[in-house]
């Protein structure tokens, strides 16, 4: 099978993506765009343009055509090294009448001298001539700030009623943190848009704990999408081994770092072993680690019956697009998708048009349509 990794922008190579259970789908791989550095996230602006962020700091616009924008203006002080740098970004609900979005990244510290960083949430206005930001706002800022450049987290999704979801990493040398409610470290929060607590939130008014957080137990989510059903799915990296998919509930614990599927790097047992009451198992883990990143639920009639209501999650270490067959929330099967390209995907949605766009994570990093091809 032909490698579509080696192939120029506008040359799309098919691939007929099969299984046992729901037969086999040809599907065009369409490069829209190339030459992204890091690519981290997509999102969709009206008459089939994209927003797509890149991890050094930039954020750039690009149209139906493919051509891409110089960086737009109005950014604030991005930490932009290593797993830190502009990450991931979405667009309102109510885009079309306000022209908001929301983005997180790393901040710095603005102490002189500081090293310390930590996952913050902005929300701006994308100017009418689309070549900057403003009305900027800081609407969340993860506590404490701390020295060292991973485990960031950072997915945003926006729920039925408005509020904001957003993904923490416990900055991977904190993991003892993501058990305890004084700190946003291995934490998924919930904010209105202007960055106020819900009043509904699990730990509001309750001693010793930041209100914004919504669950906890979690090492490095680097997934986020709402299923069909309206709730919060996300994708986490685990140690070595151990990635889970898990559904956060309000208040509950899932587990990170006292349970885990995974061990340490070089081996090693972590906490207790797999289970402990009190802690939410995961829907569903990989052993070994795929390095999951992006993740999206298939809601269109696009590629078939056999595909809607798929979920879709993105393989950073092995370079494919896992599509996951689903009953309620049991997984059936997985099915690896774009793995002849051999390229890490960081990122996957949904569109507009009710297609698949994937954002490879590579210094030449580039925009993929999954066209389906009838038969």
């Amino acid at each position: 099978m032909l490698n579509a990794g080696f192939f120029p922008r506008g040359i799309a190579i098919v691939f007929a993506f099969a299984c046992a259970s729901a037969g086999a789908q040809a599907v065009s791989v369409q490069p829209v765009a190339q030459s992204l550095a890091y690519p981290w996230a997509v999102a969709f602006l009206p008459q089939g343009r994209f927003l797509v962020t890149e991890k050094p700091g930039r954020l750039r616009r690009i149209d139906a055509q493919g051509a891409i924008s110089a960086p737009l203006q109005g950014l604030p002080p991005i930490a932009a090294r290593d797993q830190g740098g502009l990450l991931d970004i979405v667009t309102d609900s109510d885009f079309a009448r306000n022209r908001t979005l929301y983005f997180c990244y790393a901040e710095p510290d603005a102490t002189p001298g500081s090293q310390a960083n930590s996952t913050a949430l902005a929300r701006a206005r994308l100017s009418d001539d689309e070549t900057r930001l403003e009305d900027l706002r800081v609407i969340f800022s993860q506590k404490p700030k701390v020295a060292g450049h991973q485990h960031f987290g950072c997915r945003i999704a926006e729920a039925r009623d408005g509020t904001l979801f957003l993904t923490l990493g416990e900055r991977y040398h904190r993991r003892d943190d993501a058990q305890k409610l004084d700190n946003h470290l291995g934490k998924v929060v919930r904010i209105h848009k202007d960055g106020s607590v819900p009043a509904d939130n699990p730990f509001v008014g309750r001693a010793g704990a930041l209100p914004e957080i919504w669950s906890y137990g979690h090492r490095n989510p680097q997934g986020a999408t709402l299923a069909p059903d309206g709730r919060l799915w996300l994708n986490e990296h685990g140690p070595q081994g151990g990635d889970e998919i898990n559904i956060p509930q309000a208040g509950r614990n899932y587990g990170w770092p006292v349970v885990t599927f995974g061990e340490n790097y070089g081996g090693g047992k972590i906490g207790v072993g797999s289970a402990a009451p009190g802690m939410e198992p995961p829907l569903h883990y990989w052993v070994p680690s795929i390095a999951p990143s992006g993740m999206a639920f298939l809601t269109s009639d696009r590629y078939g019956p056999a595909w809607k209501g798929n979920l879709f999650v993105g393989s950073l270490k092995f370079g494919f697009l896992d599509r996951i067959e689903l009953s309620g929330q049991t997984v059936r099967a997985e099915h690896r998708l774009l793995e002849d390209g051999r390229e890490r995907i960081r990122d996957v949605r949904q569109g507009p048009d009710g297609l698949l766009y994937a954002l490879t994570d590579a210094a030449n990093g580039r925009l993929l349509r999954l066209q389906p091809v009838a038969q």
